[in-house]
């Protein structure tokens, strides 16, 4: 298991609160996440959600898979619930220590792997972590209709590109073409699955594919 050095771990544990166990720790920028942690396993999962959702949004998701035995942390980004960035002007682009701090916290409560599963903006976010982590650090990405990944040759660990065939941004550009240009360009290994139907990210997790995408992230996230 990876130790991470230097970075001091602080969470923060409401007692009393049925349903999952909240939980916060720092940045390396200084600030804070707020998460909720669903399940004890051995396996960690961060869950990062998409620009319209929160935390809350991956509550039966996170109960899926800590039944399945996984340790899954559901995490809100700087500026929504809670979390926040650090005391210093931050850029959007600045959402990528939140997930590596997940990651490390992950690890330093005693996860033997972690993994992360990010939609939308949170998959962009997911990218740009394991880009940025250390070798060994993020096991496995789930990157469902990630948004525009930067340099997709440098992603470690294996990874799951996964969206619907006929997803059309607010601009109206398919998606498909541009996700299936960066699943190229990863280093192996990778997998890309798409799905029928036009739901973007998490809802299509509300479609008649959602069952279908939660198997595909549960089969990949067990795969040995």
């Amino acid at each position: 298991m990876l130790r991470i050095v230097g970075l001091t771990v602080a969470a923060v544990v409401l007692v009393g609160c049925a349903g999952p166990e909240h939980v916060s720790f720092p940045t390396q920028d200084g600030g804070v996440v707020h998460a909720d942690m669903y399940g004890n396993g051995d396996h960690g999962v961060v869950l990062a959600h998409g620009g319209r959702f929160n935390k809350e949004s991956w509550a039966k998701q996170a109960q899926r898979l800590a039944k399945a035995g996984f340790r899954a942390l559901a995490i809100d980004f700087r500026g929504r619930g809670q979390s926040q960035g650090g005391p210093q002007i931050t850029s959007p682009d600045d959402v990528h220590f939140d997930v590596l701090a997940a990651v490390r916290y992950l690890h330093e409560i005693g996860a033997k792997t972690v993994s992360v599963v990010g939609g939308s903006f949170g998959g962009w976010a997911a990218a740009q972590a394991a880009v940025e982590a250390k070798e060994g650090e993020i096991d496995r990405i789930v990157l469902l209709a990630a948004s525009a990944i930067d340099e997709p040759e440098r992603l470690k660990g294996r990874k799951l590109f996964i969206t619907t065939r006929d997803d059309f941004s607010g601009r109206g550009v398919l998606r498909l073409p541009e996700i299936r240009d960066q699943f190229e360009r990863a280093p192996d290994p990778k997998q890309l699955v798409i799905l029928e139907g036009s739901a973007h990210a998490q809802h299509i997790l509300e479609t008649d594919q959602g069952e279908r995408l939660m198997r595909e992230i549960l089969r990949f996230l067990s795969e040995p």
